[in-house]
């Protein structure tokens, strides 16, 4: 399996996880399950698009995921 595994095409069904959450529509629910549902959502959303940016590679047969977590620069700090 290792050598037909291509992390990055990984990272881009992660990257497609996340734009497909975003786009889903919100089934007939209500109440505290239409909450539920909202929170889950925002939960699998943040997961999916933190994947979908990271960097992959295989090094020394492990799976590594590098995701950048430092705030964008541009802006002066205060």
């Amino acid at each position: 399996m290792a050598d037909d595994f291509d992390p990055q095409e990984m990272v881009a069904r992660f990257r497609a996880r996340a734009e497909a959450v975003r786009n889903r529509g919100l089934p007939p629910i209500e109440g505290p399950d239409r909450q539920r549902f909202i929170e889950q959502a925002q939960v699998d959303f943040m997961d999916y698009a933190m994947l979908g940016d990271a960097q992959a590679s295989i090094e020394d047969g492990v799976l590594v995921f590098r995701v950048d977590l430092r705030p964008a620069s541009g802006g002066a700090e205060a």
